[in-house]
């Protein structure tokens, strides 16, 4: 597949450098945060092989690798056996074309997202935008960069390279009153902000850490709590993961989550881990299944390709 991405050139490219390596806001906040990394890593890979555990885990993604075309059938067809629907973009434009049209379906008007590092890879904000549709992102990093009008700059810390003062200065114009360079207070700000964006959104668009084939199960890691909103509180869910995501088995999503929050946060385990298998059900009334109880009425996921 032949990428559109435009690559800068290479004096474009060195004027960028010589303005980050000049950037005295950039150093203090990569200053502040960068050793902190380190040290959760180091304390989180204490004790027990964890070479041999990411030996295994990159084992199995091979496997899976190999195995893709049967494991998106085997996924599809149990996530589907379970109320969802499952969608598969060859490319971005249709995993847009797909999100939007889900939306237009369904009248929104507000869509709330947790982090998603495809929906970065398909500008699917800028999709969405353009129908008409209002959309927030609610992982803390990801709102400062909405907010900043900037794309992110880590896959983990989208903000990282923010200082609390400018995080401070950007919440101050959002909500309009001064605000302290105080990390607990912004937290608060963002709290109350978001909650009724939470509460009224029609549709919650989240990622997924793994899609497992043989119940069809969405895995969701997480720390913030907006994972869990966006995924229980609107009546529709919409998962948008790459193909490349998607594993054999229970076993094989465990053995990644041994792994992942250590390499990724430096933590031996998120703040929540969410196991998603279709809508939300019950059969508590003449064990007749109803389904959209307290959590979404349909889910809808989204496995895109795009060379992978």
């Amino acid at each position: 597949m032949t990428s559109s991405i435009q690559k800068p050139s290479k004096k474009a490219f060195q004027k960028r450098v010589d303005s980050a390596v000049a950037d005295t806001h950039l150093a203090t906040a990569l200053t502040r945060a960068l050793p902190e990394f380190g040290r959760r890593r180091t304390r989180a890979f204490a004790g027990g092989d964890f070479q041999e555990k990411r030996r295994r885990v990159s084992a199995l993604k091979r496997d899976a690798i190999e195995r893709l075309p049967e494991l998106v059938q085997q996924f599809t067809e149990e996530a589907e056996a379970v109320g969802a629907v499952v969608y598969l973009a060859e490319t971005p434009a249709d995993a847009n074309r797909i999100i939007a049209g889900i939306a237009r379906r369904h009248e929104a008007k507000l869509v709330i997202k947790s982090k998603s590092m495809v929906s970065e890879e398909i500008h699917l904000n800028q999709a969405l935008e353009a129908e008409g549709l209002r959309v927030v992102e609610t992982d803390l990093g990801e709102w400062i960069m909405q907010l900043a009008g900037e794309s992110p700059s880590h896959l983990i810390a989208p903000a990282i390279h923010k200082t609390r003062e400018q995080v401070a200065e950007l919440f101050s114009k959002e909500i309009g009153r001064e605000l302290p360079a105080d990390i607990a207070e912004l937290v608060a700000v963002a709290r109350e902000r978001l909650r009724d964006d939470f509460v009224n959104a029609d549709i919650g668009i989240s990622g997924a850490n793994a899609a497992i084939a043989d119940t069809g199960t969405l895995m969701i890691v997480s720390n913030e709590g907006n994972g869990r909103l966006v995924t229980t509180l609107p009546p529709v869910h919409i998962a948008l993961l790459g193909v490349e995501k998607i594993v054999p088995s229970m076993a094989d999503a465990t053995a990644i989550l041994d792994v992942l929050p250590r390499s990724g946060t430096g933590q031996k385990i998120t703040s929540y881990v969410s196991f998603i298998t279709g809508p939300s059900r019950s059969a508590d009334i003449e064990l007749a299944l109803a389904v959209g109880v307290h959590g979404p009425k349909e889910v809808h996921i989204v496995l895109l390709d795009n060379g992978r």
